[in-house]
This record gives C-alpha cells, structure tokens and sequence, in this order.
C-alpha cells in the first residue's frame, strides 16, 4: 500500500512539473504572445503583424474617447494578463498614465506613436511642450508604429521574427495603397472647398498630409470645453468660405456640431452635417470600418462625398 501510495505522488509530481513546463515553453494556444492595446487602431496593426502568433485584446471598442477613459478593474486583470501592452503615447490615453507606469516595471508597455520621430509630430496649440496625439491620420506617420510593433513582438518571440517582418511588410504596402486612394480623391474637392469641420481638433495631422484646413470646436482633447464664443467664430468661417457640410464624430455628442448647424442657419447660411467620422475610436470589429484601413476608407469617402 505505501509502496502505492509512493508511485502515485511520483506520477502527481511528474503531471505537475509537465504541466508547469508546457505552460512556460508553450504549446497550443498559450504559444501564442498576449497582446493588450488600449485603442483599437492599435490593435489592428498588432493583428496584422503578428498574424497567428499573437492573440489581441482591445480595451477600448467602438464609440469609446480614450482622452477620457478610467481604466475599469477588468482592463486591469487584462493588463496583468497580457505578455506586453501597446499604448498610443503623447497623453491620448490621460487618466492612463499612472497604471502604465506602474506596469512598465513588470512588462514590456510600449507607447508606439512616440516611435514617430518629433520633427514630424505636430505641437499641441495650446501647449507647445506637448504634441498632437492623433498620428494615425497620417498614414505614412502610422507606419512607424507598425515598425515599433514589428519589433517588439520579435523581441518577444525571436522564432518568428521573419514572418513578423514579412507581416509588416505587407501591411505597410496596403496602407501605401490606402494613401495614394486618399490623395487621388481629395483631388475631386475643389480647393477652396477642403475645409473640415469636426467637434474636437482630432485632424490635423490629416489635414497636412491630405490638404484640408482643419477647425474644431473643442481642443486636442475632448477634456477641454468650448463656448458660445467657439461657436459663433466657427459660423463666421463657415459663412465666409460657404462651407456646405460640417462632421459628427462617432465617439463624441453631435450636440456640439448642431449647435453650429443651427448658429449658421440663423446666420442665413446652410449648413448641413455631412456625415460621420471615425476619429478617436473605430467601428464594430468585424465591420469593414472596424479596421484600420476601413475606418480610413470611410472617412475619407464620407469627407469627399459631402464636400465635393
């Protein structure tokens, strides 16, 4: 009987130190790199990169500001869960700070836009120590975020390096492609006319890539506040240049747009809302807009179909 008893915690101990060695070599899915984003877009390039090596979480969906959001204690278990954390940077994530500080000394927590080199970052107007967060509305701005992901995920998992760089590779062409299709349809837009209009002044990035002055009723961060002044200013613009279409924006109350669709009514110009944006978040995953490249596709046919 005890020389039984003794075989049996042999063959418990053995289950266990396999057990205990599958979990740290991996196999299966736990082979895979535990991805944690806070944005979607960021996810997205995440996705793309690592292919089937990696598995991605969002914390922030569709509809979500990140200028606003408080972490929530299931974010934080998928933090402490995650093998490494790709965050924006340059403060889009503001009441994030302090939990991403305290992770960084336990894991990889990486703000992929301040990759960007800052001579291409576009200051904050309000704050010229600070700069515009909003860098994935330029495309070849954005690609230097795919890079940063691409190597960081190799640093986790060397094994697969090249097919991260493969995976890179070919995703930085379809943005190049996603580019070009922007240019080539902002051309239709007549000149005068490529003025954007949006609640808060999350485009500027894109305007100087794609040409468009940019005017937003609120700051870099929906966390400022605008008022009757920033209204009225706004209509006299829209009045002067005859712009026909302002835009909503999917993560932010259209209240502040209508307030200047009606200030412009009553100053005998129509305006009308052109349409909405993606700006801060994307749309439903497994929607085309609930991508990257779909997200941009919209926009930017939405913008030229309504100002054209």
């Amino acid at each position: 009987m005890k020389k039984r008893f003794s075989m049996l915690i042999a063959v418990f101990m053995f289950t266990a130190i396999m057990s205990a060695c599958s979990k740290s070599t991996g196999g299966g899915e736990n082979d895979k790199v535990q991805v944690t984003t806070t944005i979607a877009q960021i996810a997205d390039v995440a996705a793309n990169v690592g292919g089937s090596h990696v598995e991605v979480t969002s914390l922030m969906g569709p509809g979500i500001d990140p200028h606003l959001y408080q972490a929530s204690q299931g974010d934080i278990q998928k933090l402490n869960k995650a093998d490494i954390i790709l965050y924006n940077g340059l403060h889009l994530e503001g009441k994030m700070g302090e939990i991403f500080e305290k992770m960084s000394n336990e894991k990889p927590t990486v703000p992929v836009a301040e990759a960007i080199p800052k001579t291409k970052l576009i200051s904050d107007p309000a704050n010229k120590k600070a700069h515009d967060p909003h860098v994935w509305f330029d495309i070849s701005l954005w690609m230097y975020t795919v890079d940063k992901v691409e190597e960081e995920l190799s640093k986790l998992s060397p094994e697969n390096k090249e097919e991260f760089a493969a995976n890179a590779a070919a995703y930085k062409e379809k943005l190049a492609e996603m580019d070009q299709y922007a240019k080539e349809q902002v051309q239709s837009i007549p000149e005068e006319s490529r003025v954007l209009v949006t609640a808060h002044d999350a485009f500027a990035y894109f305007g100087k890539a794609y040409g468009f002055e940019v005017m937003g009723l609120q700051g870099l961060s929906t966390d400022s506040e605008y008022g009757l002044k920033d209204v009225q200013n706004l209509v006299e613009v829209l009045t002067e240049k005859e712009i026909k279409a302002v835009f909503v924006e999917s993560s932010i109350s259209e209240k502040s747009i209508k307030a200047v669709v009606e200030g412009s009514k009553k100053n005998g110009h129509d305006v009308k809302i052109g349409g909405q944006l993606y700006s801060d978040a994307m749309g439903e995953e497994g929607s085309e807009e609930g991508t990257y490249l779909g997200m941009f596709k919209h926009n930017i046919d939405t913008i030229v179909s309504s100002l054209k």
